[in-house]
C-alpha cells in the first residue's frame, strides 16, 4: 500500500466532483441567455439530424445526449466518428444538420478538425466546453460554457456532469418543457444529497476485483460508459459497460459465481429489464449491486430520488465518483494521477 496516498476526502477528484451542484446552479444562471437565443433559433428552424462529437468522458455524455434528445425531440441524433475528417479527410453533406461539440478543453486537433469539416458541410456549430476561450469556442457559431471553472484532476468529473444539465437546460428550453427545468431548478440539492451517499459496500466488494460489467439502459448507458471508464483510469480495474438488454446477446456468458456486477437504474420504461437483469445475475451467484428505485438486490446501493427520470443518471453518477475515489485509494492509487495520462489529450 502506498503511503503517501491523500485521505479520501483530501484528493482532487473528491473536491472537484463535490462542486457540481454548484457548477449547474452557475449555468442556470450564466447560460440562460445563450441557451434561450439558441433555443429560439433552432425552434424557428429545427435541424434535420444532430451530430455529436466527442471523446472520452465527454463522448458518454454525448451517449446521453442522444437519448435525451431523441426522446424529448425527436431529432435523430448520431455520433460522429472522428477520423473520418481528422485522418481521411472527408468532406460531408451537414446541410441543415446540428452539430454538438463536446470538449473539456476545447483544444483536441480532431474535434477542432471535425468541426472544421461540419461547419463547411452545411452544420450549425455549438461547442459545450469548459474553456470558453479554447480553439473550439472560437470555431463555433454558438459556444456554451459548462460553467465548471478549473479542474486540476485528471479524471474529469464536474465537467462531465456539467456537461450533462447543459444538454437538459437546452432541451428544456428548446422543448418548453416547464416540467424539465422546475427538475433542473431542484437538481443542485438532490446532487448535493446524492454526494453524501454510502456506497462503501461497493468499495469493499471490489477492492480485490480484476474486473466487472457496469449496466445501463437507455438514459442511464452513458452513466454506465462513465462509470466503467472511472474505474480503469482512477481504479486500475477493467470494466465494461453494456446495456442492461446487450449484455444479453452474448457478454452474459461470462456472469457466473461470484463476478462483479454495477447495475444503474432510472425510473421509466428501462426499470423492469434492469432488475430483472439484477435478479437473473444474483441467482447465478454473481456479485450485483444494484444503483435503481424498487431493487431488492441484497447489495442495493442507497440512491436520491430524481425530480425527473432524465436526472436519474445525473445523480448515480455524482455518487458513484465518490465511491470510485474511496475505491482508487482503497487499491493504492491516487485518483488525481492515473497512470500514462494527461489532462488534456490531443488526438488527431
Amino acid at each position: 500500500m502506498n503511503t503517501s496516498l491523500p485521505e479520501p476526502d483530501q484528493t482532487l477528484m473528491y473536491a472537484e466532483s463535490g462542486e457540481s451542484a454548484q457548477v449547474l446552479e452557475r449555468q442556470l444562471e450564466r447560460n440562460e441567455a445563450v441557451i434561450s437565443e439558441l433555443a429560439s433559433t433552432l425552434k424557428r428552424t429545427p435541424p434535420r439530424v444532430i451530430v455529436t462529437c466527442a471523446r472520452g468522458s465527454s463522448d458518454h455524455a454525448a451517449t446521453f445526449a442522444k437519448y435525451a434528445l431523441e426522446t424529448q425531440l425527436g431529432i435523430v441524433t448520431a455520433s460522429s466518428s472522428l477520423s473520418v475528417g481528422s485522418v481521411y479527410e472527408t468532406r460531408l453533406d451537414m446541410r441543415d444538420g446540428l452539430f454538438l461539440a463536446i470538449s473539456q478543453s476545447g483544444k483536441s486537433p480532431d474535434s477542432l478538425r471535425n468541426a472544421e469539416v461540419a461547419r463547411a458541410g452545411g452544420a450549425r456549430v455549438v461547442a459545450l466546453v469548459n474553456d470558453t476561450s479554447s480553439p473550439l469556442a472560437s470555431l463555433a457559431d454558438v459556444s456554451i460554457g459548462l460553467q465548471a471553472g478549473p479542474e486540476r484532476s485528471v479524471a474529469a468529473t464536474k465537467s462531465y456532469l456539467g456537461t450533462l444539465t447543459s444538454v437538459l437546460h437546452l432541451i428544456a428550453r428548446w422543448k418548453d418543457d416547464a416540467a424539465l427545468l422546475a427538475a433542473l431548478q431542484a437538481l443542485p440539492d438532490a446532487m448535493r444529497q446524492a454526494s453524501v451517499q454510502d456506497w462503501s459496500a461497493l468499495v469493499e466488494g471490489l477492492a480485490y476485483a480484476r474486473n466487472l460489467f457496469v449496466l445501463g439502459r437507455g438514459f442511464g448507458l452513458g452513466a454506465a460508459q462513465e462509470a466503467a471508464l472511472k474505474f480503469k483510469e482512477t481504479c486500475g480495474l477493467h470494466a465494461e459497460a453494456f446495456s442492461s438488454a446487450e449484455v444479453k446477446h452474448g457478454p452474459m456468458a461470462l456472469i457466473g459465481r461470484g463476478f462483479p456486477v454495477l447495475a444503474l437504474g432510472q425510473d421509466d420504461g428501462t426499470l423492469p429489464g434492469t432488475l430483472a437483469a439484477v435478479k437473473e445475475f444474483s441467482a447465478r451467484g454473481a456479485r450485483v449491486w444494484c444503483a435503481a428505485s424498487g431493487s431488492e438486490a441484497e447489495t442495493a446501493l442507497p440512491i436520491v430520488a430524481a425530480p425527473h427520470p432524465l436526472c436519474a443518471p445525473i445523480l448515480a453518477i455524482q455518487s458513484f465518483y465518490r465511491a470510485a475515489n474511496a475505491l482508487s485509494l482503497r487499491r493504492g492509487h491516487n485518483p488525481d494521477l492515473p497512470p500514462h495520462l494527461n489532462k488534456v489529450t490531443e488526438t488527431v
